[in-house]
């Protein structure tokens, strides 16, 4: 053992928290070592047990970088690290669980049609009568756990001989041919399962670098300070960091979703104190997180829904009845599920939450009317808190008379209303104008202005509109004015469809404002300028007050013009491999895309409908899907519809695109789309994502298993948070030969149920948003860099790689803050 081994007795994280830090470097393309980099030997001493991991890590795609590999050595005594490593890897890429689907070598056709199903209906129904039974439909099957399988048996029937398989569905022969298939094709049962998958298809390995706890605490440091809203995947890497190595430093933390990750994290914390006077000190120190009872409310409903954004509790109830409607009458459950979400949205807080909740109210830093102005747009929910939180009870006694106070005004309705006023003004609801007055309280809101400054834009004129904005504009945020910037075009275009993203996550059009006809197209595109100007302007001048940079050399990676900057794109899904921003754009390697699914993992058999889909869209403007209902098209093969799980492994389908087979059809573009048949929303943990490789992927004859970890361009996970039934995550450029990655929601059983115009505004909109390079040029022309061609020969800290662009923290720290 030499000086720089690891030694198992000076590990400082159990083997959990080890696994928990090394799925969050992994999201960054890195693997956890809690070594300290000044301790790293000069050469890696590779023993065979780092040389066995590497090979292990190269047929998954991965190859390590030199600091790592120096830090890996440093196992040589603990080599259940490496076992670890391996443990997380293989979760995140789902290795060890089942990915066998319905069809073997399904890229050959098996020749199924609809009078197949329509003759095996009969079959079976008539076949059920002479028994005495109550037919059933296909999917009313007994689920068979794959270890206690049946065999099938022989029979005939009405004169048809068959197949009875273990489900008991019977197959006459000439229709399907069983021998192509691991389940039953009628209802779409597997009985056969694989582990087994392929491995180093991949001609272009994934790097994996090194961070320590120093680096995984400034990952949580950032993600904390980020001033732009954080996606699932981050929302997720900081429960994991706070939960392992604390909050740390919890005074800077920009955006308020962030701080209530953290104040959950510290309210666990005070469960462990004892003594009522530390509890309440420790209590009303964590309240200073919080700078008004909005926040408040957004940790209490964060609690309640785990939703960081608040939405409302009919909103909930109505958004749960449609999630479980079906197209068929029986399957239907909306009534129930709306009932089922309204008893669980009722509110019930120990006295522990209470006193905590008490404490924080009573210690804001805040006029009572002016916290109570905040609170009226949430009153009905607020009313329902107040009286499950016991605050009457709280407000009356000696230390909460701000509390007390607080609640007198709310009820007696003796505060004004900002939002009322300014609708007065603008002469809604009422025949009285002032516009002279309308901005005056705009201008005492920055950010409301800024969120409307469109439509006062519309409804003033665009001079007297922008020049008010402009006196305020130093108190907005720069994020703000920079997404002003990018739906300025969509906006003032009145041909353009627009797209919303309500807080449920489900895409939806909206139409042009209908006051664009009162300007003419040259009108409307100076106010495009206008405000192109306005966010270029704001973006020079934050940048040219930093001279320490001056005359400096930036390299700005190539791949950064295709990265939009994420302002906004909030997300229910959770890369586990890797971050990549809403919008990128990945370069296709050779002649097929293989997209995959896999769900159910860890759940018992059971009926769980999820479709995995493809939808061709042509240069002619026709539609064709790839879909369960139709298997093949040109271009395009299905592995076969599975409609029921297995036992606690979960099962797969996948679609295999041929670009060139597209090409000669007359495809433009595909769209990648999963959504759930069965009732309810997408299931938690589903992995979805899409393969890629220079050499052509094999597809088992035996097995029909088409996975191979080291082709994988792009996995992600659907989150327990998860509002919809349906996800396009991603479409295929085919003349580009490229896959831009989307998360855009719908709620539909179908994909053929899809909204087209929904996608192409989706894809104009990310087309419109400045990219991360764009945004490095300003800063470079502002600043009076020098660009150059190589990182090398930039300077370190103006070196803007692609591998910088992954952490969205970093990038709004540099340009936002």
């Amino acid at each position: 053992m030499n000086d720089n081994t690891i030694r198992p007795d000076s590990l400082a994280f159990s083997s959990e928290e080890r696994k928990s830090l090394l799925t969050a470097s992994l999201r960054y393309k890195a693997l956890f070592v809690d070594v300290d980099r000044k301790d790293l030997p000069s050469a890696p001493g590779i023993t065979p047990e780092v040389s066995a991991f590497l090979l292990c890590l190269s047929g998954k795609g991965y190859v390590v970088e030199e600091d790592l590999l120096k830090a890996l050595s440093m196992t040589g005594s603990t080599p259940f690290i490496l076992e670890e490593i391996t443990q997380v890897i293989d979760k995140a890429l789902g290795v060890g669980l089942n990915w066998a689907p319905l069809v073997k070598g399904w890229n050959i056709p098996t020749g199924e049609s609809f009078i197949d199903h329509y003759i095996t209906l009969f079959a079976n129904y008539y076949r059920e009568l002479s028994h005495g039974k109550v037919p059933q439909g296909p999917l009313d099957v007994p689920l068979q756990d794959p270890a206690e399988k049946k065999e099938s048996q022989k029979e005939t029937f009405m004169g048809m001989t068959g197949t009875i398989l273990p489900c008991g569905h019977f197959i006459p022969d000439g229709t399907f041919p069983l021998e192509r298939y691991n389940g039953c094709p009628f209802c779409g049962t597997p009985f056969e399962t694989s582990e087994n998958i392929f491995k180093g298809q991949g001609r272009k390995k994934k790097s994996l670098r090194l961070m320590t706890k120093k680096d995984m605490e400034a990952l949580r440091d950032s993600l904390m300070a980020s001033s732009v809203p954080l996606d699932a995947t981050q929302i997720e890497s900081l429960k994991t960091l706070i939960n392992v190595l604390g909050t740390g430093d919890t005074s800077v933390i920009a955006m308020k979703e962030t701080a209530m990750v953290v104040v959950d994290a510290l309210l666990e914390k005070s469960k462990s104190l004892d003594g009522k006077e530390e509890k309440d000190t420790f209590l009303t120190k964590t309240g200073r997180l919080f700078s008004s009872p909005a926040d408040i409310l957004r940790f209490l409903w964060f609690k309640k829904t785990g939703r960081l954004q608040v939405i409302e509790p009919k909103t909930l109830v109505m958004h749960a009845g449609k999630l479980s409607s079906h197209m068929v009458p029986e399957q239907d459950k909306s009534s129930s599920a709306a009932m089922q979400k309204k008893q669980d949205l009722k509110l019930k807080y120990d006295r522990r939450m209470c006193r905590a909740i008490a404490l924080w109210l009573n210690g804001l830093d805040m006029d009572a009317e002016a916290a109570c102005e905040i609170m009226h747009p949430k009153r009905g929910m607020w009313v329902r808190m107040i009286r499950a939180l016991r605050l009457g009870e709280y407000s009356r006694k000696p230390g909460f008379e701000r509390l007390a106070k607080l609640l007198d005004v709310f009820y007696k309705n003796d505060y004004s209303v900002w939002k009322g006023e300014l609708d007065r003004c603008l002469g809604i609801n009422c025949g009285c104008v002032d516009y002279g007055r309308a901005l005056e309280l705009l201008k005492q809101r920055p950010g409301s202005f800024a969120r409307s400054l469109f439509a006062v834009m519309l409804r003033m004129g665009p001079k007297p509109a922008l020049d008010a904005f402009r006196q305020i504009m130093d108190k907005v945020p720069r994020r703000l004015i920079l997404s002003l910037g990018n739906a300025a075009e969509l906006f003032f275009d009145s041909r353009a469809i627009r797209i919303a993203r309500p807080l449920t996550g489900v895409t939806k059009t909206i139409p042009y404002n209908k006051k664009l006809d009162n300007y003419t197209p040259e009108q409307r595109e100076s106010m495009t300028k206008a405000v192109n100007d306005l966010y270029k302007e704001t973006m020079l001048n934050h940048f040219s007050k930093d001279t320490s940079a001056k005359g400096k050399k930036m390299f700005i990676d190539p791949a950064l013009f295709d990265i939009p900057v994420s302002i906004g794109d909030r997300s229910s899904t959770i890369q586990d491999t890797s971050a990549a921003l809403q919008g990128t754009r990945f370069k296709v390697e050779g002649d097929s895309v293989r997209l995959f699914m896999q769900w159910g993992k860890g759940l018992p058999a059971q009926h769980l409908d999820m479709d995995l889909s493809a939808a061709v869209c042509y240069q002619d403007g026709r539609k064709e899907y790839c879909a369960y209902f139709n298997l093949t098209l040109p271009g395009a093969r299905h592995s076969g519809d599975i409609r029921n799980i297995p036992d606690k492994k979960g099962t797969a389908e996948y679609v295999e695109l041929n670009i060139p087979e597209l090409q000669t059809s007359g495809a433009k573009y595909v769209l990648f789309s999963c959504n759930a048949y069965s009732e309810g929303s997408i299931s938690p943990n589903l992995m979805v994502g899409w393969m890629d490789s220079a050499n052509p992927m094999k597809i088992s004859d035996k097995t029909g298993v088409a996975y191979d970890p080291s082709t994988v361009q792009h996995i992600v996970r659907i989150s327990e948070s998860n509002l919809s039934k349906g996800l396009i995550f991603g479409l295929l450029d085919i003349e580009q030969r490229e896959i831009t990655w989307l998360e855009m929601s719908f709620n539909a059983q179908l994909v053929a149920q899809l909204n087209a115009e929904a996608v192409e505004a989706l894809l104009k909109r990310l087309k419109n948003k400045l990219s991360v390079g764009e945004l490095l040029q300003l800063k470079a022309q502002a600043q009076q860099c020098v660009l150059t061609s190589s990182p090398d020969e930039a300077d370190k800290d103006l070196c803007y790689t692609y591998q910088w662009a992954l952490d969205a923290a970093a990038v709004s720290k540099l340009l936002f803050q």
